[in-house]
């Protein structure tokens, strides 16, 4: 008996391990340590969202469609209110981090779809 118990300490630190399986409620049988398709969905879903999006959409029905953007700016110019939404739909960096530079903007004044893209952004600095 002590000879069992001494085999069993002295390899009991090899053999004990923890695997931790998390599921994100979208797709079984995905690890927690591989996110990369997950984040890479997310860019694919926000593209096709945003290339179907028509001018003068409402702030509210793109909001509610591509959910929390990544980055939000507000300002206002003259007597127009200019938001901007900015959502995930590149990846240039492979740091783990999501930049504005890796975002595509959105553009409403006054609640109204009016840009998509850096261009559109670069009107508002005009």
């Amino acid at each position: 008996m002590k000879k069992t118990l001494l085999i069993a300490a002295l390899t009991a630190p090899f053999l004990t391990g923890c695997v931790i399986a998390v599921s994100d409620g979208e797709a079984e049988g995905h690890w927690a340590g591989n996110s990369s398709s997950s984040w890479q969905a997310t860019h694919k879903n926000n593209r096709e969202i945003i290339s179907g999006l028509a001018m003068d959409s409402s702030y509210q029905s793109v909001l509610k469609t591509l959910k929390t953007p990544d980055f939000t700016e507000l300002l206002k110019k003259e007597e127009d209110v200019y938001q901007v939404l900015f959502y995930a739909t590149h990846s240039i960096h492979s740091d783990g981090k999501m930049t504005k530079d890796e975002c595509t903007p959105l553009v409403f004044k006054n609640d109204k779809l009016v840009g998509i893209g850096a261009s559109a952004l670069q009107m508002l600095t005009n």
